[in-house]
């Protein structure tokens, strides 16, 4: 009896991946990126820590698949920032890896050209690439970790990273975030369930080991400090919205009884806006006005947008994809954006006054 016998049976193949240390020694952080990266972790931790009284809010592509209409709409976002730099913070959603509830386009990093040749090593690079010239730019960046090794390959270019509602529940998941360099927040199930998110937000604020590589690929066990800036982003579930008054109030109680610092973030999309793009600026219009009304347990939005309204399919001929559109879930078009960022800006600027 041999190991080939009993072992990777379902392994059809093994790709050379470059390590972390490698693909860094590639794209190498500049002094323009880390200071971005820098200024964005430490904003947001102020704003956790209420040092801070602006809203950070995290709005973005639904998913980036084409990194030019990621690029020009990162330039128009630095520029809107600056514009509400007095009232918001915001923090570019750029967003990688997809998980599926079935199957589907799993990311930009697992199938860069959209043709199923999944070249995982040149999406990373890619990846990498992108998130560079987003910090260069002076706009930090919020992406979603779903793979545990990915964050060795790029973490150091973000500066928010959010737990979604699939994985929430998940040991790996809990373990890495404790880990990590950034405010982590986890979003609640997707039957709305909040209880998954609170114990992760507590698991991940403790020390772990876990498996893990390090830069140069070598397995290595990695021992974490714990993160204390996690905190509850509230995104709906069961098809059902949990933005309002009454279900922030349960969740601040949650998270009282769980002795943890009262910091939501509403999601404006997914089942807080029925997945209908349209209902987005509603959505950030009821959160507003309840911080209007002295709401101070909310401390961020998160928005799906991109150049062009609403969604479209997978196109065979990738030519034919619809620049600026994305191709998972509806977003809303920059003019909304525009619109959604300046209002909220003006409401929480009379709120300082």
């Amino acid at each position: 009896m041999t190991t080939a016998q009993t072992d990777n049976l379902n392994i059809a193949a093994t790709d050379y991946m470059p390590s972390p240390q490698e693909v860094k020694a590639q794209i190498p952080m500049s002094e323009a990126a880390a200071r971005t990266v820098l200024e964005g972790r430490r904003t947001l931790c102020d704003i956790l820590d209420r040092k801070d009284p602006r809203l950070f809010v995290v709005v973005g592509p639904c998913s980036i698949h084409d990194p030019e209409a990621g690029l020009d709409y990162a330039r128009r976002l630095k520029a809107l920032a600056d514009e509400v730099s007095d009232a918001l913070v915001v923090v570019m959603r750029v967003y990688f890896e997809k998980p599926r509830t079935a199957v589907g386009w799993k990311g930009f990093i697992n199938d860069p050209y959209l043709d199923d040749s999944f070249r995982i090593d040149e999406g990373m690079a890619r990846a990498r690439r992108f998130l560079m010239d987003v910090n260069e730019l002076g706009l930090p960046a919020g992406t979603e970790a779903l793979d545990p090794i990915a964050p060795q390959y790029y973490g150091d270019l973000v500066s928010w990273t959010a737990i979604g509602a699939r994985t929430a529940e998940s040991q790996t998941h809990r373990e890495m975030a404790s880990g990590l360099s950034t405010p982590v927040g986890f979003k609640n199930g997707t039957d709305g369930d909040l209880g998954v998110a609170v114990n992760a937000i507590l698991s991940a604020s403790h020390p772990h080991s876990f498996l893990g590589i390090g830069g140069n690929g070598q397995s290595v066990i990695l021992r974490t400090r714990g993160n204390r800036y996690g905190h509850l982003v509230l995104r709906g579930g069961n098809g059902q919205p949990n933005y309002d008054t009454v279900s922030v109030a349960l969740a601040e109680q949650a998270l009282a009884k769980a002795g943890l610092a009262q910091n939501l973030v509403v999601d404006c999309s997914h089942a807080n806006s029925s997945k209908k793009p349209e209902l987005q600026p509603l959505v950030m219009k009821d959160v507003l006005h309840q911080i209007r009304e002295g709401n101070r347990s909310v401390v961020g939005l998160m928005i799906e947008s991109f150049l062009e309204a609403g969604n479209q399919p997978m196109a065979e001929d990738r030519a034919r994809l619809r620049y600026g559109c994305s191709i998972t879930d509806p977003c809303v078009d920059w003019a909304t954006t525009e619109q959604m960022l300046r209002d909220g800006a003006e409401a929480l600027r009379k709120v300082r006054k």
